[in-house]
């Protein structure tokens, strides 16, 4: 089941984020151009770059860099997720996994669950959200997941 932001991501603060709440974070068509153009300058892997050496290679035709994949999750998670006023940045990433591989063409809408949602001990006018994102492709499968951590502000008590 999906839920709905009560606060627009211009005010949303770290009790916006419930634990055990999904959100839909919108979706985005990859190109043949893009893969070709992101792997060119950052991945150039033949079954990233060259679709003839692609074809007759180990995925049978031309994927995009799993490093395009995650940009692509974090232009999504920051467009429709993550807050413009409270967010503090991130201390990392665990479980980054691509378990099947992103084709031209492929069309992936990105799900975010927090799992996690705690006050800072150390510092707490913010929280520590833990989030699952998965892309999803038109066929229903996850080609993308990872589990995200983000620090955010405590709302403050004048808003």
């Amino acid at each position: 089941m999906t839920s709905e932001f009560g606060t627009p991501i211009g005010d949303r603060y770290f009790a916006d984020y419930v634990p055990g709440a999904t959100y839909d974070c919108g979706s985005v068509e990859v190109t043949e151009a893009e893969i070709l153009e992101f792997a060119e300058r950052y991945d150039p892997q033949s079954f990233h770059v060259d679709p003839a050496a692609a074809a007759a290679g180990p995925f049978g035709g031309l994927i995009a860099s799993g490093w395009h994949t995650a940009s692509l999750m974090m232009r999504l998670y920051a467009a429709h997720y993550l807050s413009t006023v409270a967010s503090l940045g991130s201390p990392g990433v665990d479980e980054l996994r691509w378990p099947r591989p992103v084709r031209p063409g492929a069309v992936l809408r990105l799900r975010a669950t927090v799992t996690e949602a705690r006050v800072s001990r150390s510092k707490p006018d913010r929280g520590v959200l833990r989030t699952q994102v998965e892309f999803v492709d038109d066929g229903g499968d996850v080609v993308f997941s990872a589990s995200l951590l983000n620090l955010l502000l405590v709302r403050p008590a004048s808003v």
